[in-house]
């Protein structure tokens, strides 16, 4: 059996060879580009990449084909990446997004026209005052009237929840994504305090109906069972909740709202913070229609639809893999009308300005079914 150290040694040595050999192989793929650019082909061959990646499965023990097949693949996504740079390409995503970098504005704005869901009071209305210094918030029934405010062009931007840190992603806000044409421009981190409110005089003994959001009342769940008797009644939102309270004629009625609410509409608190978690923090989504990449955007939303077989997510995560780029967030959502299909989330952590961030737009779109930039933002904490 050979010593330890002489084993290594061997093994830098095979190494050196590799490199030596990987850099030839770029040069190589240079004058691939050189005769493409003559001949105009384009730089992904879908064919020759399924050829190679059989081949390099083949060319080595069964035990060792999965690894070969993973290698082959970075190695063409390298080649790839050094034609579109050598040819000057970049997908339309790349482009556009250049294209915005370069009218970036100077700063957010402080005074907008924004659409929110629900009434005075509500979340939504919190975080938006936390986005803008002067909103003028325009109010809709539910979030399919935000998305299409904004869509239209009736309010300059919207505000959606789209994340909650213990109850997880607002699923009915993703599915509207699929639907509507919006870009994220920014995004904000909003704790939230859940109250029981209730009219003057009413004490919390005396409570037999609750109104609020469903997702309030998730995250009030092990507080609600102490109540003997009670039902709950869902809102369309928690302002709505305190709303109704105010305006009802019965004493035994309480909402679970925010603490705003309570002032907004008359109420008196019964008892503060009585979600389950303490830290509890909503994230929400600032859209616009057009897409503007404001100065500080290190964070970037895609929609991603992979094709229906093997390691078709794999090699979409593999590209991030190789450009050091961390995935703060993958979320899956169910394809309407399509069995077993599913669009995935993507939020990513890198500058919209670093060149690989440039590389990983023009890396996905070779290896995505479906593709859609949603922006590139900063977070307000």
């Amino acid at each position: 059996m050979r010593d330890l150290k002489d084993i290594r040694n061997h093994i830098d040595e095979i190494d050196s060879t590799i490199y030596q050999l990987f850099q030839e192989r770029m040069d190589c793929a240079t004058e691939v580009a050189e005769y493409k650019r003559g001949t105009g082909k384009p730089v992904y061959d879908a064919k020759r990449e399924r050829e190679n990646i059989q081949r390099a499965e083949e060319s080595v023990r069964p035990d060792l084909a999965h690894y070969a097949a993973v290698m082959e693949s970075l190695l063409m996504e390298a080649s790839r990446d050094q034609q579109y740079h050598q040819l000057g390409l970049s997908s339309d995503s790349s482009t556009v997004v250049a294209a915005a970098l370069a009218s970036q504005p100077p700063y957010f704005p402080e005074r907008a026209f924004v659409a929110c869901q629900g009434v005075e009071g509500a979340y939504a209305q919190i975080a938006t005052d936390r986005l803008f210094k002067h909103a003028n918030i325009a109010y809709f029934e539910n979030w399919e009237g935000v998305f299409s405010a904004v869509e239209r062009g009736i309010c300059k931007f919207g505000v959606l929840p789209i994340e909650n840190s213990t109850a997880g992603s607002v699923n009915h806000v993703f599915d509207l994504m699929m639907q509507h044409d919006f870009h994220i421009v920014r995004t904000c981190r909003l704790k939230i305090d859940h109250n029981l409110l209730v009219k003057p005089g009413t004490s919390k003994k005396d409570v037999h109906i609750v109104y609020s959001h469903q997702q309030a009342i998730n995250q009030c769940a092990d507080y609600l069972a102490q109540f003997k008797d009670i039902r709950v009644h869902v809102c369309e939102n928690t302002a709505v909740a305190a709303r109704m309270v105010a305006e009802s004629d019965r004493d035994d009625v309480a909402a679970l709202a925010s603490a705003d609410c309570a002032e907004l509409y008359g109420l008196e608190i019964a008892e503060r913070t009585v979600q389950d978690m303490k830290n509890n923090y909503t994230r929400f989504a600032c859209i616009a229609k057009d897409l503007t990449i404001y100065p500080g955007a290190d964070r970037s939303t895609f929609m991603i639809a992979t094709q229906h077989k093997p390691g078709a997510l794999y090699h979409v995560l593999a590209r991030f893999s190789a450009l050091d780029i961390n995935i703060v967030k993958l979320e899956s959502r169910p394809i309407p009308e399509r069995e077993f299909d599913f669009m995935f989330y993507f939020d990513v952590d890198c500058p919209a300005a670093a060149p690989e961030f440039q590389t990983l737009l023009n890396a996905l779109t070779d290896v995505c079914e479906e593709f859609r930039y949603l922006g590139s933002y900063s977070e307000v904490i």
